[in-house]
């Protein structure tokens, strides 16, 4: 017998328009930032941060699209004007011809390493200014819970290494 759907609860409303409000708001306000004083968008940022974060500063281009939930082709897309900028380059992988490398240049650490400091004092301004040390850790355990679903299906999971204390991906061996 279907019961048909469990609609959300007046609080559990609340709750999800106010996430979702400052979610939004707050991917603004993150994008504005880096455009304005780093000349790229959050998507670009978030790549480089992610190819950073990596042994070798390289990730397949499929991990890299997995990582930031991207298409392939808006991966390949922002990774080609990437390149063009100087801050990432593509290589073929030796062992697997169907797959290619996104590595990050010098030059691409040296545009995250200038950004980070706005980037960072947009998160603590927007974010954590308004939080109490409870609150943080409270919200750090509500992200962790919501990942656990999320993160369930193999296909929707970040590869490793794109979550902090995880550790890097697998794949071809690196140059």
């Amino acid at each position: 017998m279907d019961e048909g759907p469990r609609w959300l609860t007046d609080d559990e409303q609340a709750a999800w328009l106010a996430f979702r409000a400052a979610t939004t708001l707050l991917d603004g306000a993150l994008d504005r930032q880096l455009q304005r004083e780093a000349g790229m968008p959050l998507a670009y940022y978030q790549i480089l941060a992610m190819l950073s974060e990596v042994p070798g500063r390289t990730l397949r281009m499929s991990e890299l699209a997995d990582i930031t939930q991207s298409s392939q082709s808006r991966i390949s897309h922002a990774v080609a004007r990437l390149e063009r900028q100087g801050w990432v380059r593509r290589r073929p992988c030796q062992d697997d011809r169907r797959s290619t490398f996104a590595e990050l240049t010098p030059a691409g650490m040296t545009a995250l390493a200038e950004a980070a400091p706005g980037h960072v004092r947009t998160v603590r301004q927007n974010m954590f200014d308004a939080l109490s040390a409870e609150q943080v850790g409270q919200l750090a355990a509500i992200c962790h819970a919501m990942l656990g679903p999320l993160t369930a299906d193999p296909a929707a999971r970040p590869v490793p290494g794109a979550l902090p204390g995880r550790p890097g991906p697998a794949g071809c061996e690196r140059d």
